[in-house]
Order: structure tokens, then sequence, then C-alpha cells
């Protein structure tokens, strides 16, 4: 089925540490230590797209659930040349569910969870606000939750980058290919 949507127990349950993890993924791993790493969670390297070119961003390695009955996206690494791990983006319909302390930031309705992301910003003295295309960001926390469609719905796709020098804002992380997923 084109939009179904993984169940909320199904999902693989990590946490977000700004700037440090997405769970398992520590920011800086190499993209064999990620593809180990995520074999062992459950997770299988499926595509690996070297020459992405969006600043230093060189290869984006797409990963789906190894007991899935579809290959499909559920999660994607975004590497520099240099080899190191610098976005994650996880998929609305299969990733696991990450959460921003109580927060979970993925499939869930966008108006929520961004009600629930504001509410945290404030309360943590972080400055968030929204990219042109009105998603909830923050260059502080290093996230940008994005709206993707499951069927006739939406569901929040979370994308988190530790971009350090290379870009200035959150939205100037995010590459091409993560536009184009809807």
């Amino acid at each position: 089925m084109v939009w179904s949507v993984v169940d909320e127990s199904g999902r693989a349950q990590w946490h977000y540490m700004p700037g440090e993890a997405v769970g398992p993924l520590r920011f800086g791993m190499s993209r064999d230590s990620v593809c180990a790493l995520l074999e062992e969670r459950g997770f299988v390297a499926d595509v690996l797209q070297s020459h992405i070119g969006h600043g230093p961003l060189r290869h984006q390695t797409n990963f789906h659930a190894a007991n899935a009955r579809s290959r499909r996206t559920a999660l994607t690494a975004y590497h520099t040349e240099a080899d190191v791990l610098s976005c994650v983006a996880v998929d609305a319909l299969r990733g696991p569910q990450v959460s921003l302390g109580s927060i979970r930031l993925v499939g869930r309705r966008p108006s929520i969870v961004a009600d629930e992301f504001f509410a945290y910003a404030q309360e943590h003295g972080l400055q968030a606000g929204c990219s042109v295309e009105g998603d909830p960001e923050s260059d502080e926390l290093g996230i940008l939750l994005r709206a993707q469609r499951a069927g006739d719905i939406l569901l929040t796709r979370a994308f988190f980058a530790r971009y350090d020098s290379w870009a200035y804002t959150m939205y100037d992380s995010v590459p091409g290919a993560e536009w184009d997923t809807r």
C-alpha cells in the first residue's frame, strides 16, 4: 500500500540530543559506522547516492526497516565529503519515532507538533520560527519539522542537522532531495 503508516508501537523509539545525536546516530560518524550501527538496529542501507552537491554534503544513504514488507525509505543519512554524518531525515510514514524531551516529533499531525515544539523552545529560552514553507524550525536545536503526505492527511517528517560552519541556518542545510520529499 502506497500510504501505509507504521503504527506508533511498531516504530523504534529514539531520542534527539541537539547537536549530538539522533537516537543511536552520532553526528560525525562515518558512513560505514552508520550502516553497521543501523543494521544492528534493524535498518538496511538501501540506496547510496554520491555527489549530491549541497554545500559540503556529498553522500546520501537511504535506509529501510529490514522486517518491512516494502523497501520504502524509513530514514536518510547525509554525509559530507569528509565522511562526516551531518544531517538525518526521518520519514513520517515509516521512520523511527524521535523524541525531543516529551515531544514525539515523527508521524503526527503537524499543527499539534508545532504547538508542542514552540512551547518547548519558549520554555527552554530557545529561538524557534517557521521556514519559508511555514514549517517549524530552530537553528539552535538543529531541527526542521516538515509535513509529509500520507494519503489525504499530513504527518510530521523530522530533519535534523549539525551544520557547524558550512551553513548559516537550518534552511540552508537542507539538501534539494529533502525538499522533493512530500
